[in-house]
């Protein structure tokens, strides 16, 4: 055998060899990935959308360069779902330590106005990393307490639905004289004009007008209710709001709008998974009442300023959502199976259907790291008012001074306002003043007192 032919053999034989290596690496490859997935049998394992979730195209597809945002504020507008949503960033805060800016006592931080230093818990180095109670955007105050970098997020409803909403909450059909209990939206809507001088409600303590049927998200969001009619100002307002605020959900889109927050915060699945088994929904008469063409046309140039809001927030989503490629609806279908998975784990375990030390694991995906839920996670999802988690943050009960300093409620002032009383701030204002018997159930006004 010449040398030419001894090169020649070797190379075919070093060639096989390291093919036959591959092809047996290969081969374990699943059975290795098997084994760095498999779980004990009592835990309880999520429904996934596909078995690729374990492939590992996928598992290389989790991000590690996002920075999770842990400075923000959320704008937590009236009546828009925020019970539900006011739960993720509590949570975010507790799970990371967040150094909250509290109001006193529960509820509300401050209406309408920023609080006063007496109304709100200090920090020792007056540093804060999130507020997220019920609070009428102030850019200036804002701007004053966080830093530059921070991140702005709401969120609003489309505004017949906030309407009705509202004029149930509020109990606004006495307020207004409508006497039809059973669709007060119809008669309403036939001239909300004629109602103006009733539904503008002046408030003496804060010196402010508040209108509970026109413009209501406008105003929680700092367009004050006496510029309704200032359309081109009002236009140019929003159109900062929308370059001020990294992201505003959209209620009735609100799966699209969490996953769009966890994607803009760099946050995780576990982060932002809410129950979807929420009570917290109220019935009423006329809530599926729809709106012929004329009440909705009335509708739209009676609140015009809202229709503004709500429509540039709604197109703002979406233009957001498109940025982020075809990539992002396969995340919400992803989202919304794991979102009802967890909700009936939590369900069942609430309930006590499942030894304490039973946990559910979803595994890792594209989108999220592994994580356990387990009952600890339950009972923080579950949590049906703000009221609860805020405890949490605390890190006990309030004590019954600082539960007279809750903020007033509009409810609360309307009642005022029927006795012929001045309104208040707070609970404790009230009582030092000697107004008694607050709050009661239901609301009874003289139509005459509201009128100026």
């Amino acid at each position: 055998m010449n040398l030419r032919t001894l090169l020649t053999y070797g190379f075919a034989l070093g060639v096989s060899t390291t093919l036959l290596l591959f092809t047996v690496h290969q081969s374990q490859v699943p059975k290795m990935l098997y084994t760095s997935i498999s779980r004990r049998n009592d835990i309880f394992q999520a429904n996934l959308p596909n078995n690729n979730s374990h492939r590992r195209p996928e598992m290389e597809s989790v991000s590690t360069s996002c920075v999770p945002q842990k400075k923000f504020v959320f704008i937590r507008t009236h009546k828009t779902g925020s019970t539900t949503t006011i739960n993720i960033f509590q949570r975010y805060a507790i799970n990371n330590k967040l150094k909250v800016l509290m109001p006193v006592g529960p509820g509300a931080l401050s209406w309408p106005f920023p609080p006063e230093e007496n109304e709100f818990v200090h920090m020792p180095d007056e540093e804060y990393d999130t507020l997220f109670h019920h609070f009428v955007y102030n850019k200036t105050w804002l701007r004053s307490k966080f830093p530059p970098e921070t991140k702005y997020i709401s969120i609003l409803r489309q505004p017949f639905g906030h309407l009705k909403s509202q004029i149930n909450y509020h109990h606004l059909p006495m307020v207004l004289g409508i006497q039809d209990k059973t669709n007060p939206i119809k008669k309403f809507l036939q001239d909300p004009w004629q109602y103006r001088n009733r539904s503008e409600t002046f408030f003496p303590h804060v010196n402010i007008t508040w209108d509970g049927t026109r413009n209501p998200m406008t105003f929680d969001m700092g367009w004050p209710a006496e510029r309704a009619d200032e359309e081109e100002e009002a236009r140019k307002y929003i159109s900062k709001l929308d370059s001020n605020f990294t992201l505003v959900m959209i209620l009735e889109h609100l799966d699209e709008s969490v996953v769009l927050l966890r994607r803009l915060m760099c946050w995780e699945l576990r982060d932002v998974l809410f129950y979807s088994k929420s009570k917290n929904s109220r019935g009423y008469p006329y809530k599926t009442y729809v709106a012929t063409p004329e009440e909705q046309e009335n509708h739209r140039r009676w609140s015009a300023v809202d229709y503004m809001l709500y429509n540039t927030f709604n197109n703002s989503l979406w233009q957001k959502i498109n940025a982020q490629g075809p990539d992002f609806y396969n995340e919400l279908k992803y989202f919304r199976r794991i979102k009802i998975d967890v909700s009936d784990f939590c369900e069942r375990a609430m309930k006590g259907r499942h030894v304490d030390k039973q946990a559910m694991v979803i595994t890792e995906s594209k989108w999220n790291p592994e994580f356990e839920v387990d009952k600890t996670y339950c009972w923080y999802m579950t949590r049906p008012k703000a009221y609860h988690l805020d405890i949490e943050i605390k890190g006990r009960r309030y004590t019954k001074e600082e539960m007279s300093y809750s903020v007033m409620t509009i409810l609360s002032n309307y009642r005022l306002l029927h006795r012929g009383k001045t309104t208040f701030k707070n609970k404790h204002l009230a009582r030092a003043a000697g107004i008694k018997g607050l709050p009661t159930k239901r609301l009874h006004v003289d139509r005459s007192v509201l009128e100026h």
